[in-house]
């Protein structure tokens, strides 16, 4: 089957799909949880080619973290099936409404946006997450993996696609393209009238050639070049905490922190010390003049550095004079994705919180926070960095749009 044949499939099936009930859907999700851990075995040998691939091919360590699935990894993708049963169905409901002069009733409902193309990198569970989310929400959907995880794409989206047909879901509803053509990324990407959107998600050169190339409507996500920003009214101790969770929790994640703002006024008290925290937890320091100075180990930081995303323990350091040029720094290299501030100056949190422009802006906590489960929204799509259709954590009620629905006894206009 083609890709454009499977986008049809998807269009026809997105019409039944979107007034199957809440209580198919969640049966279905339920019967497609127990799926992926009866197919457990399969998968995970699945998983150990295309892990055996990428390191003959000498993929990065934080790649392979990335790509690698595990029996409790395979069981999170279950239970992330299990939790968007659980959670509300926005499909139908009711946004506002009103009953104009005239009679006529306005109701305005949610709806799911259609036929969803999602194009990601390495990541075997986003497999799942996506599947589980735009069928709750009622969406078709067609997923786009990278070749390094094409053994475990496929064999994830063959156990789910069964299972939840087998549950009620209409056939065609569940599409993955097999092909590792980049050539499949461009034809996928330009099929409007059979496509509503795209989401990828995936490196920032995934993400920057989505949008340059598109037809179709995106929906950006992903690229996080996140700073904390530490301030002269800061408890340093909690700052320690913060940038060194931000950091080294999760390195190869979107919302792990990629430089560190220091305030000049808190350089002598604070600056060894963290300098001290991060090389023990084998953080390769990149710096300016202030920061090498003070650290023969760190590594001068050209003007690439600060617009760089390691995704690994790499950090850009940078000592600035005040708030606001904290502020102008985040606004030159940041991606729009999560910024942090730690500080005890109401003022300055204040500040910070209304002019810094992302999607998750932080007092006092590290960025690693944002992400759809962190958050109470279950699971997510991606981490949306625009302003429209959505932004920040992508769940459920991020997956449609709406309509109006006109109700009258015979109106028309004078």
């Amino acid at each position: 089957m083609t890709i454009r044949e499977q986008a049809q499939e998807a269009a026809r099936a997105a019409v039944k799909l979107a007034a199957v009930s809440s209580v198919v859907k969640n049966k279905a999700l339920e019967s497609m949880a127990e799926a992926l851990l009866a197919a457990q075995d399969e998968i995970l040998a699945a998983n150990a080619e295309d892990i055996s691939a990428g390191k003959a091919k000498q993929m990065k360590e934080s790649l392979i973290d990335r790509l690698l699935l595990t029996p409790a990894r395979v069981a999170d993708m279950a239970d992330g099936l299990r939790q968007v049963a659980s959670l509300r169905d926005p499909v139908g409901e009711i946004i506002g409404g009103s009953t104009l002069p005239n009679g006529l009733t306005v109701t305005k409902i949610r709806v799911p946006l259609g036929v969803i193309g999602i194009i990601y990198e390495a990541r075997p569970n986003v497999t799942a997450d996506a599947i589980g989310l735009c069928m709750k929400s009622g969406n078709a959907v067609i997923l786009k993996g990278g070749s390094e995880a094409i053994r475990s794409n496929t064999k994830i989206a063959e156990v789910l696609k069964n299972a939840a047909e087998a549950a009620g879901i209409p056939k065609g509803s569940i599409q993955f393209i097999t092909s590792t053509d980049h050539a499949a990324v461009q034809e996928l990407i330009s099929l409007n009238g059979l496509v509503d959107v795209v989401i990828p998600r995936g490196s920032g050169r995934l993400i920057q050639a989505v949008v340059g190339n598109a037809s179709v409507p995106v929906i950006e996500t992903g690229v996080g070049v996140c700073h904390t920003f530490v301030d002269e009214d800061a408890d340093f101790a909690m700052a320690e905490r913060i940038i060194i969770n931000a950091k080294t929790q999760r390195p190869s994640v979107c919302n792990a922190m990629e430089t560190l703002l220091v305030h000049r006024a808190a350089v002598r008290e604070f600056l060894p010390a963290i300098l001290q925290a991060l090389k023990e937890h084998g953080v390769q320091v990149i710096g300016d003049e202030t920061v090498c100075a003070s650290d023969p180990d760190a590594v001068a930081a050209t003007e690439e550095d600060w617009a760089t995303e390691y995704g690994d323990l790499r950090l850009s350091v940078k000592i600035v004079d005040s708030v606001d040029d904290a502020i102008e720094h985040i606004a030159t290299y940041g991606t729009k994705h999560s910024e942090c501030i730690v500080t005890r100056n109401f003022a300055h949190a204040r500040q910070f919180q209304q002019m810094v422009d992302a999607a998750c802006v932080y007092v006092n906590a590290s960025t690693r926070f944002t992400d759809g489960f962190q958050f109470g929204f279950g699971a997510e799509i991606g981490i949306s960095t625009q302003k429209l259709h959505a932004r920040g954590p992508m769940a459920l009620p991020e997956l449609t749009t709406y309509k109006y629905l006109i109700s009258g006894d015979g109106q028309v206009r004078p």
